[in-house]
């Protein structure tokens, strides 16, 4: 990137709210290694001050998959070509470092979501869409298969089948489809998308700390059986216990009042 090259990667706040932008519009911020990058950097701040965040697209798009136009490419059509290199660094790492995030977080979908963009959009712990909003498994497209996590990912949230006709034929899933098949929490209006994410964005943010420690319980159990999750549970709930929002909630019921939070 030249000195004077705009961020691929903006982050605003709002209050204890960190707000992520992908900022490459004119590609509809499809991820080349230069903005996954500059993701991981943003991420560091999020973790150091934020208590909640949301992930949204500049422009008229979420993220539009991989950009291909940016590498990645060298040797296609030969024996060398490697087209997973770039998951083992930076995607892959990147998508474990949101999964493991120490706070809560929204993805508000402000139009495409596809390929490693739907990926992205639909690990976040809620997910609220536009009602122009879309998401596509593009892979089959150029003869690739999802990735992401996708394959995992969705199977275990809408099911074997549908999973199944995303991944295969590749179309577009429109925004009220994937909140009837449970993969969305709320469409809304495009103008209200941002109200609505950074509404919920700070209820969360004056949650417990006992928010990261849920986050965490939920991607265990996606992966685990009963077992392992009764026990996450019980190490879970020392860590928290021991948290002085413990003391405060269990002070604020008893007390008749309003819990007053500090995520600590």
């Amino acid at each position: 990137m030249a000195l004077n090259d705009p961020a691929l990667i903006e982050l605003e706040w709002r209050g204890d709210v960190a707000i992520v932008r992908l900022n490459d519009p004119q590609t509809l911020n499809a991820v080349s290694i230069a903005m996954m990058e500059e993701l991981g950097a943003v991420l560091d701040q999020v973790e150091d001050k934020a208590r909640a965040m949301i992930l949204t697209g500049a422009g008229k798009g979420f993220c539009s998959g991989a950009n291909l136009a940016s590498g990645g490419l060298e040797g296609i059509g030969t024996e060398a070509y490697d087209a997973g290199s770039g998951l083992e660094n930076p995607i892959n790492p990147l998508i474990q470092r949101l999964i493991h995030l120490s706070v809560p977080w929204i993805s508000a979908v402000n139009g495409a979501a596809a390929g490693i963009g739907a990926s992205f959009a639909l690990m976040a712990d809620m997910v609220v869409a536009s009602e122009k909003a879309y998401f596509m498994q593009a892979f089959a497209k150029v003869g690739l298969v999802p990735d992401g996590g996708s394959t995992h990912l969705l199977v275990r949230t809408i099911g074997r089948v549908r999973a199944m006709e995303m991944m295969l034929l590749a179309g577009r899933l429109p925004a009220a489809k994937a909140l009837e098949w449970g993969l969305v929490n709320r469409v809304v209006a495009e103008d209200v998308l941002m109200d609505e994410a950074v509404e919920l964005a700070s209820q969360l943010s004056i949650g417990a700390a006992s928010l990261g420690e849920i986050r965490k319980l939920a991607w265990a159990a996606v992966n685990g059986t009963f077992e392992n999750s009764l026990q996450a549970e019980r190490e879970a709930q020392y860590r928290v216990g021991q948290t002085k929002d413990h003391v405060e909630g269990v002070m604020a019921f008893l007390e008749k009042r309003p819990a007053s939070f500090r995520g600590a």
